[in-house]
């Protein structure tokens, strides 16, 4: 796992920084790339935990085409949906992902015609997917792709509103990316509002304020790659007033939530006092939990605290890693470790450094 940060970490701050327009003064935190930074849809909200266990019971086929069971309101407690208004249920169920639809659709009549165009946005969504990443004998295709999402789109899928969104972003056409995910935000999907903020902070010119209203939102409801970049914003005081204590909380949300930026950065803080109480022992479980999952500055400073501590084994794996990801500096200290080990220690810890893989993250 690479990342880039721009610029590179300074002497005068323990951070690094995220790239931002027009910035005056030195910036203090970790960096996204031009398009990872945005959010996908990891997981699409759940419904079927609100019905009963014989909602699951749908057929395999298309969803359009079934002959639905709906259930009696009792199964419900008595409440009568189906004099929801038609509006408020689309907008409610616009990030829905396939198996919550079907869920859905199976609570009476009303609820299973008015979410059949969400359904089959579901099938043209399944495609966009396939062509994106020449999956299921699907070879690639991004033209293919982002014709699939935009079918979905038109159906009403803010799942599909992001995806094209991104492939929009990708080929260069930001305008028509900003459209979608201002159309799913106003929706009020996550992802949406997550990435609509973070394409005002890379505007020309930028817009931080309304980026930080966007991304505010977004991170209310849980989106954890919100949660870092309003982190970003608030530990700058961009678009919003500084204010550390208030980005230090939301690094250690997004750090909670698996996103692997995040621990370092909270390490950073628990390390240096910014924001939060100086702990050694928090510092050092998140910079070592931030490199178990590939994050090459963190190996390279793990790796650095487990020579200061004279555990030569485990700081000289920690560093072989940081290199072998770019860490340049890495090496050097790495060269001076070997030079204290046998032979027989130095191909161990070759081995394990071959044979390691990260841990499962956000991102």
């Amino acid at each position: 796992m690479k990342q880039r940060t721009w610029p590179d970490r300074s002497d005068a701050s323990p951070f690094s920084s995220f790239s931002l327009s027009n910035v005056k003064g030195k910036a203090a935190v970790e960096a996204e790339d031009d398009v990872d930074h945005f959010s996908r849809h990891a997981n699409s909200i759940s419904i079927s935990s609100k019905f009963p266990d014989r909602l699951h019971a749908s057929p395999s086929t298309s969803s359009s085409s079934q002959t639905p069971f709906f259930l009696p309101p009792s199964s419900f407690g008595g409440q009568d949906f189906s004099a929801l208004p038609y509006d408020v249920l689309i907008k409610i169920a616009a990030s829905f992902n396939l198996p919550n639809l079907r869920a859905a659709s199976f609570v009476c009549k009303p609820w299973f015609e008015a979410l059949r165009p969400l359904r089959e946005a579901m099938l043209f969504l399944r495609w966009g997917k396939r062509f994106k990443h020449g999956r299921a004998g699907v070879r690639p295709n991004s033209d293919k792709a982002l014709n699939s999402f935009l079918k979905a789109a038109a159906r009403g899928s803010t799942l599909a509103m992001v995806d094209a969104g991104l492939l929009y972003w990708e080929m260069g056409n930001k305008g028509e990316a900003i459209a979608l995910y201002q159309k799913a935000a106003d929706l009020g999907d996550p992802a949406g509002k997550c990435n609509l903020g973070i394409s005002f902070l890379h505007a020309k010119p930028p817009n931080p304020t309304e980026a930080v209203r966007w991304l505010r939102q977004s991170a209310m409801v849980g989106n954890i790659r919100a949660q870092y970049q309003l982190a970003l914003c608030l530990h700058q005081g961009h678009g919003v007033d500084r204010n550390v204590q208030e980005a230090a909380r939301w690094f250690l949300k997004a750090a909670e939530g698996g996103y692997v930026r995040a621990m370092y950065n909270l390490s950073l803080c628990y390390s240096c006092g910014e924001g939060l109480v100086h702990n050694h022992q928090q510092a050092k479980k998140w910079m070592k939990r931030a490199a178990d999952r590939g994050h090459s500055k963190a190996q390279f400073e793990h790796g650095l605290h487990l020579f200061s501590e004279r555990d030569m084994m485990k700081a000289v794996v920690y560093l072989e890693l940081a290199t072998r990801s770019g860490e340049r500096a890495a090496a050097h200290v790495k060269n001076v470790i070997l030079q204290q080990l046998s032979q027989s220690s130095r191909d161990r810890v070759m081995s394990v450094a071959d044979n390691w893989r990260a841990l499962p993250s956000s991102h």
